[in-house]
């Protein structure tokens, strides 16, 4: 049986507000003024934590692997927006020469038109995880019908092409609303964020890249890179390719392991 969905402090927080705000403009008609300021208060301060990715206010968020990926030495690579016909197979190809893993958090609409490059990255070890079906830059604004919609018919679709349910979710560009928490219970998802990333959809410089990645690079860091909307270098190569070869490198001197996002969570 699934567990009861429980509110975070903040969600908590904001229906007592809400409550509040209703009962006391009731009680004191004059003071509909102070309860709306209140009920636009807590609406800003909702909307300011959507707008934070790396933010738990809203619910559960994964920023960091747990203490015992950190004890291994594990770090998560996590690669968004594919898959993309001509730059996946090439990560796939990159990864599989260091022995890496990653998760790929794919979206529906482009699985369904790659399926079998969404059967490849599972066959090659790695997991497919859940970005969304429309990858929508509106998602934030979706209500609780539509966002549960939009992410259940990726995770439909993702099952089905790869045999494997996705257990992670991540919104577009990490930007959600209060619905989104128990859309996730809902479904038996989890929220998985990043501790750094490098803004690769709009930086082209491979240098440039690689430096936001490992600057302060240790254990338990996901880092997120992206294969579809991969911003292009001064040749036209997308980064991703110029960026890991040096990335795999780094992680293997410091005796970093790339492991995806599921295996982490192992004891």
């Amino acid at each position: 049986m699934q567990k009861r969905w429980i509110p975070s402090p903040t969600l908590k927080l904001s229906f007592a507000t809400h409550a509040a705000a209703g009962l006391g403009a009731l009680a004191v008609p004059g003071a509909w003024p102070w309860a709306l300021g209140a009920v636009a208060l807590n609406q800003a301060i909702l909307t300011g934590a959507g707008m934070l990715p790396r933010s738990s206010l809203l619910g559960p968020n994964l920023t960091r692997l747990p203490a015992a990926a950190i004890a291994r030495r594990e770090i998560a690579l996590t690669i968004d927006d594919g898959p993309h016909p001509e730059v996946t197979p090439r990560v796939l190809d990159l990864l599989d020469a260091a022995q890496a893993k990653a998760s790929f958090f794919c979206i529906g609409r482009q699985a369904r038109l790659y399926p079998a490059l969404c059967r490849e990255i599972v066959a090659r070890g790695h997991r497919v995880e859940n970005h969304g079906d429309s990858h929508s830059s509106l998602f934030a604004t979706f209500g609780f019908g539509r966002m549960q919609a939009d992410i259940a018919a990726a995770q439909s679709t993702l099952a089905d092409i790869t045999g494997q349910a996705p257990q992670f979710f991540r919104p577009t560009a990490g930007l959600r609303n209060p619905f989104l928490d128990p859309v996730l219970h809902r479904l038996d998802l989890q929220l998985a964020a990043w501790t750094r990333r490098p803004y690769d959809t709009r930086e082209g410089s491979p240098r440039t890249v690689y430096q936001r990645l490992i600057h302060d690079l240790a254990a338990g860091d996901i880092l997120l890179m992206h294969d579809g909307n991969s911003a292009p270098s001064a040749d036209g190569t997308p980064v991703i390719l110029g960026v890991l070869p040096c990335l795999l490198q780094t992680l293997a001197e410091q005796g970093l392991h790339s492991v995806t996002l599921t295996s982490s969570l192992t004891p």
